[in-house]
C-alpha cells in the first residue's frame, strides 16, 4: 500500500530561515525508502494556531492518510506540537506513541522527556515525531511496520480484517 504522507516541521529557527530543515528531508527519505509518498510539506514555527491550523486542514482535505510532525514535543516553554495535536484528534492512538517511547528508552533515557501525542481526525492518522532527524527517523521506523494497516482500518478497506489471527 501507497501510504500519502504530509510533513510538518515545527521549528521557530527553520521557519526564519535561521537554519535548514534536517529533519524533514530525512524523514522523506525513510517515507521513500517505504515506498510512500510525500505530498505536501511545510515548516511552520512553534506556534499552536500555525500547527492547529495546518494538521486540521490537511487532515480535512482527505489528500493525506499520514500527518507526521516533527518538532516541538519536549519541555521547552514553546513545544506546543501535542497540545495543537490533542486540540484536533478526535480519537487518540496512545499504542503508536507509547511504542515509540519504548523503544527510544532503549536508545536513550532521554525518551522519557517526550510528550508526543498520536491520535485520528477523520480518515487521516497524525503522528508527533521528535525533531531531531536521528530520532525523528529511527520512531517512524517503530511504528512503520503498523502504518499500512492503520490506515486500511481508517478507510474501512474491507480487506484491513484479512491479516488478523482468528481466536
Amino acid at each position: 500500500m501507497i501510504l500519502r504522507l504530509a510533513l510538518l516541521t515545527i521549528s521557530d529557527r527553520s521557519s526564519r530561515g535561521e537554519r535548514p530543515d534536517a529533519s524533514g528531508p530525512a524523514l522523506a527519505d525513510a517515507a521513500a525508502k517505504h515506498g510512500w509518498s510525500v505530498i505536501r510539506k511545510m515548516i511552520v514555527p512553534d506556534d499552536f494556531d500555525a500547527i492547529r491550523e495546518t494538521l486540521a486542514a490537511w487532515a480535512d482535505s482527505g489528500e493525506v492518510d499520514v500527518i507526521l510532525t516533527t518538532g516541538g514535543t519536549g519541555f521547552a516553554r514553546r513545544d506546543v506540537t501535542p497540545e495543537a495535536t490533542q486540540a484536533v484528534i478526535e480519537r487518540p492512538a496512545p499504542g503508536l506513541a507509547e511504542a515509540m517511547r519504548s523503544a527510544s528508552l532503549a536508545i536513550t533515557p532521554h525518551a522519557m522527556l517526550s510528550r508526543a501525542v498520536t491520535g485520528i481526525r477523520q480518515r487521516t492518522l497524525i503522528v508527533n515525531l521528535p525533531g531531531s532527524p536521528r530520532a525523528a527517523v529511527e520512531n517512524l521506523d517503530v511504528i512503520a511496520p503498523v502504518l499500512p494497516h492503520a490506515v486500511q482500518l481508517l478507510q474501512e478497506d474491507p480487506g484491513a480484517e484479512a491479516g488478523h489471527r482468528q481466536a
